[in-house]
Formats: structure tokens, sequence, C-alpha cells
């Protein structure tokens, strides 16, 4: 996948400014676990997936964390070039989930074209808007939806992603992505246990029954 394939408006930047872009990328690779970005200090460059998954999280002052949105193939990693955009102010982390191969641009290039050309300034404010409305999402979950909901949203989700319904989660990451303790999270696995929704075993959650996973989703 080419850079400009990233980028709708690539038609509408001068050739110049195609070359700048061009030959400021860089290929980069990153492990499962890897820190990508790590919050408002760190201002790496705009990142483009071409391969893997990326969680982008908070962290509150005692430490708890909690997934905010994902990244996946085709998509743009803007918050790990914040210092780019003015006023944000979110301390976000960006991890790798899989193993990831993505372009990155230099945020002071990135920065120079940006200012240069409306195109590319608005495509950039799109993507900006795209992420607020996932953390507007989250907010919603968080404050109108019970965790059982949003623990069968999130292990439907999973078995989506990974096209298995057998997942190798533990109760602490389960509890980092949804902002809660691992504690909270083995009651609710085992009420789900219980009801015969899913089977627990070490590092495992097992889906049997996704029709009531999802009908506790919507309810």
């Amino acid at each position: 996948m080419e850079l400009n394939e990233y980028f709708p408006m690539w038609d509408k930047l001068t050739a110049p400014q195609q070359t700048r872009l061009l030959a400021a990328s860089q290929k980069r690779h990153f492990d499962r676990g890897q820190i990508v970005h790590n919050g408002l200090t760190d201002c790496t460059g705009l990142f483009l997936l071409q391969s893997g998954q990326l969680r982008a999280y908070t962290i509150s002052e005692e430490g708890r964390e909690i997934t905010m949105y994902r990244l996946f193939e085709r998509d743009i990693c803007l918050f790990s070039a914040s210092c780019i955009l003015r006023s944000i102010q979110f301390d976000i982390v960006i991890e790798a989930e899989k193993a990831t191969e993505a372009w990155m641009v230099p945020a002071d290039t990135y920065k120079k074209v940006m200012e240069e050309s409306a195109p590319l300034a608005n495509y950039t404010n799109e993507i900006m808007a795209s992420r607020f409305s996932d953390v507007m999402w989250l907010l919603d979950q968080i404050m109108w939806k019970s965790l059982d909901r949003r623990l069968a949203h999130f292990l439907l989700e999973e078995s989506a992603l990974e096209n298995t319904t057998t997942l190798k989660l533990t109760h602490e990451l389960i509890g980092n992505h949804l902002g809660t303790a691992r504690e909270v999270v083995t009651r609710m696995l085992r009420y789900f246990q219980s009801e015969g929704m899913v089977k627990l075993s070490r590092g495992t959650v097992e889906l049997t029954d996704l029709d009531r996973l999802e009908k506790l989703e919507s309810k």
C-alpha cells in the first residue's frame, strides 16, 4: 500500500508537497506489546497502518487503563503526532496489540505541509473529528450502560476481530480495556458462566451462547 492511498485528497497537493511527504516517510515495524506513542510529551509523527492493530488508551491517576479506540489496516494514527494540533490535551498511550507495519510521516514535515494545504488540513480535521466521536461513544457507554452490557459488547467485538469464539484474554486485560478492576471483571465473567454464556479456563474465555450475549448487549 502506497502513501497516497491513505489520503483521498492527494491529487490536491502540489507536486513539491507530495514529494516532501514521500521523501520524509519511513517504514516502521512494531512488535506485539510495543509502545508506539507515550503521552503528550511524545510527538513522533503520523502513523499510517499497513497491517496489524493498535490500541489507544488512557491511564487514570490510580493507574487504571481504559481503551479509547483501536486502529486497523488503512487507518491513520493521528494522536501520535498530537503536537501538530492546537489545544490537544489528550494524554494517550498507543500500543501495538498485534505485530504492526506502518508508514511514519514525521510530525514537523506533516505540520508544514498541512499549514500550506487547506485540503490536507481539512482531511486531518475529519480524522480528528472521527476520533473524538469514538471518545464520545466511549463516554456514553461508561455513563449509561451497565458493565454486563459493556462486557458482552467487548467479548463479541473481540470474537469478530479474532474470528473465533475462544478468546485468549486474561481478566486483567479485559479490565484494562473496560476501565474497571480485574476482580469486578472476574465476578461478571463468573456470572456469565453460571448463565451458560461463556466457559472460563486459565487465560481463556470461550463464548458458548452468542445469541444471549447479543441480546444482553442490545438491551
